[in-house]
């Protein structure tokens, strides 16, 4: 099971330079001219999770094995590519197909750095991301709305239920507002709402990528867009890309460390991205634990042991018995699986029950 974030902006914000940071790896040309990303550079990173090692140390694991976090770095996007400008149709069809969206706007000034529009303004960046994104929808929604009609005269009942969302959604996008602001009566106009993956209501997270020496405060550009970013409920993380590509090419953890703590960073800024990502897209971790791996996996909030089982393998979910469970902290506390049974904390979960995020599974299964 991936999940994916789409990192999108205009040409020469540093996507590229940031992508290459992210995956510790020089994999996307970074160059001064817009368009160098033609195909999306597709990439997957370790989430951060402390959790992992403190678990594989009580059990001994041999190896560790981090859940992940895919991210694809997309060609820029320019003004009219709703209409096919620049690559439009090639970055919206990848857009698509990303789970959440990363916008990066550009919150430096460097005049050996040219700016497709010719100045810096991340707010007025971040207005042409949006409006293109919406006018993709509202073309996708008039097509999509004007069957929905003649199925819907016709008296189908499906049609008219998706003709309502639809038209809901299309009033919205029609007011220049991403429909991730569309609010739904039920869990029926979720599940409707959803299918139509409309380009504008997948989460958003936005990056300000500062100058070196702004790496720490952020500075007056970011200032706008972090205050921006509060009044429209959207997660902001600042950032210099610069900074990023150079921690990631030293070797060691305690050089970073010590890099980092001389430019006043407690952490790297993709680390925070990563998190942030994780979060956005309303996800937990479990692990399995053992001698030989520990091993942290990802799953949607609100999945049951039986689907939690069918990430690992399609056949433990079809073959699901029990899950053994253990809660993280009482692993941690009970110093593994036969401390929690010992001390009664060791439980047998059936195919309703909720996985919780940190939670220590085995699973029973007969195929």
């Amino acid at each position: 099971m991936g999940f994916s974030c789409g990192i999108v902006g205009l040409p020469n914000v540093g996507k590229s330079t940031m992508f290459n940071a992210l995956l510790s790896t020089i994999q996307a040309e970074a160059a001064n001219y817009p368009f160098c990303t033609i195909e999306p550079n597709v990439g997957k990173v370790a989430v951060p999770d402390p959790r992992v090692e403190i678990l594989a140390n009580i059990a001994g694991s041999q190896k560790l094995l981090p859940t992940q976090l895919e991210f694809v770095d997309i060609a820029g996007l320019v003004r009219g590519a709703s209409k096919g400008e620049g690559l439009g149709n090639q970055f919206l069809a990848h857009i698509r197909e990303v789970d959440a969206i990363v916008y990066m706007l550009r919150c430096f000034e460097d005049e050996n750095i040219t700016h497709v529009e010719g100045r810096i303004n991340p707010l007025s960046d971040w207005e042409i991301i949006e409006t293109e994104l919406v006018l993709a929808d509202l073309e996708s929604l008039e097509k999509r709305i004007n069957n929905a009609q003649k199925k819907a005269k016709g008296g189908d009942k499906d049609a008219k239920e998706l003709l309502e969302v639809m038209e809901a959604a299309y009033k919205l996008a029609a007011e220049g507002t991403p429909v991730r602001n569309l609010k739904l009566n039920d869990a029926a106009q979720q599940k409707i709402f959803k299918n139509l993956q409309l380009l504008t209501s997948k989460p958003v997270m936005v990056v300000c990528n500062v100058d070196e020496d702004s790496a720490a405060t952020g500075n007056e550009f970011s200032a706008l867009v972090e205050a921006h970013c509060a009044q429209q409920k959207v997660a902001c993380v600042v950032v210099s890309a610069k900074i990023e590509a150079e921690v990631s090419l030293l070797e060691s953890a305690e050089e970073r460390a010590e890099f980092l703590e001389a430019l006043g960073l407690a952490e790297t800024g993709l680390a925070r991205i990563i998190s942030t990502g994780y979060n956005m897209l309303d996800l937990i971790t479990f692990f399995t634990i053992g001698p030989k791996e520990a091993h942290a996996w990802t799953l949607p909030k609100g999945s049951t042991a039986p689907q939690a089982a069918g990430v690992i393998h399609t056949d433990f979910e079809k073959g699901f018995i029990r899950a053994e469970t253990i809660s993280y902290e009482d692993y941690v506390a009970c110093k593994g699986e036969s401390g929690a049974k010992e001390a009664g904390k060791f439980r047998l979960e059936g195919k309703e029950y909720l996985v919780h995020d940190g939670d220590v599974l085995h699973f029973r299964f007969n195929v």
